[in-house]
């Protein structure tokens, strides 16, 4: 029996040295946790140590996620600690989300704790949170079209008799919190208001149509459910300021008439250079016929050689031929001609005749 009296000794002191330790364990964490366990039970948002330590293990702030629970209870928000954590845990805001339900609430919005994280992790990084969402859907807000930072300040579009309207319009939008996940955003509102106002003023017939009706602008841009799929409802469409800008019908008349001058002229010059050339060609047939006449006319004295040297012609005939010659060239010479004769001769006198001719 001895011998195990030394043994129950040392066993009795591992239990009080366990005992000991989650004692200590139990201080450790009533310690760290009783200032905000205390707060939450007076506060009518009851937590459990147990839930607190479970924060504490998954590196969530204990006393934002209580202190927001608290915020929410107050508001009659039925939010559990796991359900902020989560939310926490995918990187949401759920301070945030916690206000933004409660500013739905008091609008008498619906919205559910699982939309209101789906649009707090949708605004992530866009500058933009669920309460500013929640806020326009109570608090309307005013679009300017075009943007102030695109760089435009109308928006251009040309009526049918070719003058351009310039205009500016404010657009009222609300969010849509059922779509606001996936939904289009501002930038495509703003498009789409753009493209409808350039089609209406296209459809004018004359410009003064719309200086008449600037109205008829916003209502036929607001009948055409522009809206539609986008994070916002449009209320209203106001044209905020219409202007006169250029004629751009003129202008394209003007600029069409000087293409059409200038092919003209590209045509004139290929007539002129195709005549030109015809002139030049012509030249060269005069200089080649006239060079045919004098080589003929160099043939004939040649021919009244071998004439005479086979008797077919007479001294007789010869200044029969001279004589008509002559009287050729003086009668050329009185009309004022000047030229020779068949001959050729340039003489105005006429040779002697024989005797007896």
């Amino acid at each position: 029996m001895k011998p195990l009296l030394p043994l129950l000794g040392q066993f009795q002191m591992i239990l009080w040295g366990i005992l000991a330790l989650i004692i200590f364990v139990i201080i450790v964490v009533v310690i760290n946790f009783f200032s905000v366990w205390i707060r939450a039970l007076f506060s009518g948002a009851k937590v459990k140590f147990t839930e607190l330590i479970a924060l504490r293990l998954r590196n969530v702030p204990v006393g934002l996620v209580v202190d927001t629970r608290i915020t929410a209870v107050k508001s009659g928000l039925p939010v559990s600690v796991d359900d902020l954590s989560t939310h926490f845990l995918a990187g949401g805001n759920i301070e945030m989300v916690v206000l933004a339900l409660i500013a739905a609430k008091k609008a008498g919005i619906r919205l559910e704790f699982d939309r209101a994280c789906a649009i707090d992790l949708a605004t992530k990084g866009t500058g933009k949170t669920v309460l500013e969402a929640v806020k326009t859907s109570v608090n309307p807000k005013v679009i300017d079209c075009p943007a102030p930072n695109s760089g435009k300040i109308t928006i251009d579009g040309v009526a049918k008799d070719g003058i351009v309207i310039k205009a500016k319009a404010r657009v009222t939008v609300r969010t849509h919190l059922e779509r606001f996940v996936g939904g289009a955003t501002e930038e495509t509102i703003i498009a789409r208001v753009g493209e409808g106002i350039v089609a209406t003023i296209g459809s004018a017939d004359t410009y003064k149509d719309v200086l008449e009706n600037p109205d008829r602008i916003s209502k036929t841009v607001l009948g055409k459910a522009l809206d539609s799929n986008t994070a916002f409802e449009i209320l209203s469409i106001d044209i905020a300021d219409v202007s006169v800008g250029e004629n751009v019908g003129a202008k394209l008349q003007a600029e069409q008439a000087e293409a059409n001058k200038l092919i003209a002229q590209a045509q004139a010059e290929v007539r002129r250079a195709a005549a030109v050339a015809l002139e030049q060609e012509m030249t060269a047939r005069v200089a080649e016929m006239r060079s045919r006449v004098v080589e003929a006319e160099a043939q004939v004295p040649l021919a009244m050689a071998e004439a005479f040297r086979s008797g077919h012609l007479g001294i007789m005939d010869y200044y029969r031929f001279k004589n008509i010659q002559a009287d050729t060239a003086m009668r050329d010479s009185i009309a004022g001609g000047g030229a020779g004769g068949v001959g050729g001769g340039t003489s105005s006198t006429p040779s002697p005749k024989p005797p007896g001719s």
